[in-house]
């Protein structure tokens, strides 16, 4: 597994350097050789990296079990499904820990509520609130690509 993660470092490190997918392809095919991922991973990873989405997370496809260990989608489902009883969940629904930046960040902004709070006497005045709240937002994964397999 440890080489489809080099690989992943190398189609971000391709996508960086201006690279088109299909050049990233053949470098990819000339590093590896006989050990490339498949090529339709490789433009999966690509075009993840060509949306923002930079960071290697956890969330694994059938497809991509299925290209590591060279079995059938169908096999590779009834194992995850059947014997090892895993199910596929929305990761919007999954508790996270927070990285050391989200922390950082959410201490910096209470520090700042905290300082308007003590040295601006009008400031619990600035405050607006509500009984209902309407805020849209935009994921731009679908419920599908956020999920991943869990016990």
């Amino acid at each position: 597994m440890s080489e489809r993660i080099e690989q992943r470092y190398c189609i971000k490190f391709c996508y960086k350097l201006g690279d088109t997918q299909v050049q990233t392809i053949q470098k990819i095919q000339q590093a590896f050789g006989d050990e490339t991922m498949g090529i339709t991973l490789i433009k999966e990873w690509y075009n993840r990296f060509k949306q923002g989405q930079t960071s290697d997370d956890h969330r694994i496809t059938i497809n991509e079990i299925t290209e590591e260990v060279g079995k059938s989608t169908g096999s590779v489902h009834t194992i995850l499904t059947e014997d090892l009883a895993m199910r596929r969940v929305s990761a919007k629904f999954v508790p996270k820990l927070l990285v050391e930046q989200q922390k950082q960040l959410r201490l910096e902004i209470a520090q700042d509520l905290l300082d308007c709070a003590n040295n601006a006497s009008n400031f619990m005045k600035t405050i607006i609130t509500g009984d209902e709240t309407w805020v849209y937002g935009y994921d731009p994964e679908t419920k599908f690509q956020s999920s991943q397999w869990k016990h």
